[in-house]
């Protein structure tokens, strides 16, 4: 801890000890992290956050470690909380309140009741920003502080899950200030949901089995911009991949993507892997459950565990007991078994590392830039959903591009003006 470092007063973490570790772990994400990088560095200059209050509600990890160190250099006031009870790095949460001096409530594996505490916790900061990944900060604040609603300028949504909730309350007319769907910037989702997620779903599925993915049926259940990319990726690995759909058009791109499509009933009697990824409840129910192979493995990388009807799993079951780290058997009455990972909940936070430091760049630029773009221009918005300013989404792929050494084309003068024109033709 530097001489300037002072450890906060309240936090809530493991275990202080963990921060040395913590700190070179979030160091090593920072190398590949070069767009947020430059950012902070502007930050530090300009200072444009100087005295905001920013309550974070975030998978606490070493890439968001390095947003949050970027947004107090740019002068913000932060606190974060965990948006997961299993996706917590000890050891970042450690090092980021004795290390760099930010108050955090988290710790991996928290009981329901904890992350709910945790949330308010973080709330105590009265936020003029909140920053979400699942909205439920912004719902604990809309239903449990709506005393403090007042002071916030606006917010930013992370992921799809939120932003279909915060859309949701928009549509009724309950959304107190404006929030910036950060998930919905080209770099976010053409990139961190389909690369990044697929990378990083397989990357905790093997952690937690072991399991040899080439020649196994694996089943993707949701053809978003996340199933797209667990299922290249489990394609890439060599395995025969399965897409579950609702949508029409998704299912239809996923078979000219040359995937097999059939129904979830279907898929549940020779699926080997099961992966959700739909953003919706009961996505793998009862019904699947009584025709899955003995000794189906189910996961889920959707924000919340509720793909998986768990309360059917308990009930049918006969008998549970961990087997590995994560992995929990299900023993049904029939002989069957049936095997949970991660209790559910995202594997890809629960059993391995999250999303990898370099395409977290571009999310995390983008909500560095939307928090300083809110602080702005945040009074002026109206109490809904807004997109990321296309002028931010493509600053980010250009500072990307330019940290990778690639240089494009520009539009001539000529182009531009064709472009713009409708007279010229055959």
């Amino acid at each position: 801890m530097s001489a300037e470092t002072q450890v906060p007063t309240s936090f809530d973490v493991r275990d202080l000890s963990l921060a040395e570790t913590g700190k070179r772990r979030t160091e090593w994400a920072a190398q590949f992290m070069p767009v947020l990088r430059s950012i902070r560095k502007e930050f530090i200059k300009r200072r444009p956050l100087e005295g905001v209050r920013i309550a974070a509600c975030l998978h606490v990890t070493t890439e968001t470690a390095n947003l949050m160190i970027t947004l107090r250099d740019g002068g913000a006031s932060v606190v974060l909380c965990a948006s997961n009870p299993l996706s917590t790095q000890d050891d970042v949460a450690a090092a980021l309140v004795r290390e760099y001096g930010i108050p955090v409530f988290a710790i991996k594996g928290e009981h329901h009741d904890v992350y709910y505490a945790h949330i308010a916790a973080a709330l105590e900061h009265k936020p003029q920003i909140t920053m979400d990944d699942g909205a439920d900060l912004v719902t604990t604040l809309h239903t449990k502080r709506k005393d403090i609603a007042g002071e916030v300028i606006g917010g930013t949504e992370e992921t799809t899950t939120g932003v279909i909730r915060l859309r949701a309350m928009a549509q009724e007319g309950v959304l107190h200030y404006p929030i910036v769907a950060v998930n919905d910037a080209q770099t976010k989702h053409l990139f961190d949901n389909r690369y990044g997620t697929g990378q990083s779903t397989i990357d905790g599925i093997i952690r937690a089995t072991n399991i040899l993915l080439a020649g196994a049926n694996v089943v993707v259940a949701g053809y978003g911009w996340c199933g797209r990319g667990v299922a290249l990726r489990a394609r890439g690995m060599g395995a025969n991949v399965i897409v579950t759909e609702v949508d029409p058009i998704k299912a239809l791109e996923a078979v000219m993507d040359g995937y097999r499509v059939m129904s979830m009933a279907q898929a549940a009697e020779v699926g080997d892997v099961f992966i959700t990824v739909s953003g919706n409840k009961s996505v793998i129910s009862r019904e699947h459950f009584e025709r899955m192979k003995d000794g189906a493995i189910l996961c889920n990388s959707g924000h919340f565990n509720v793909e998986i009807d768990l309360e059917a799993l308990h009930r049918m079951a006969s008998s549970r007991r961990p087997v590995r780290e994560f992995v929990e058997e299900y023993a049904l009455r029939d002989g069957r078994r049936i095997y949970l990972l991660g209790e559910g909940r995202l594997i890809n936070l629960a059993a391995a590392e999250g999303h990898p430091a370099s395409v977290m760049d571009m999310s995390f630029a983008n909500q560095a830039l939307a928090v300083e773009y809110l602080v702005r221009h945040g009074k002026e918005l109206e109490r809904r959903v807004h997109p990321v300013p296309e002028q931010i989404d493509r600053q980010v792929a250009q500072l990307k591009l330019e940290a990778m050494g690639i240089e494009i084309d520009r539009l001539t003068l000529e182009q531009e003006r064709y472009l713009a024109s409708w007279s010229e033709g055959t």
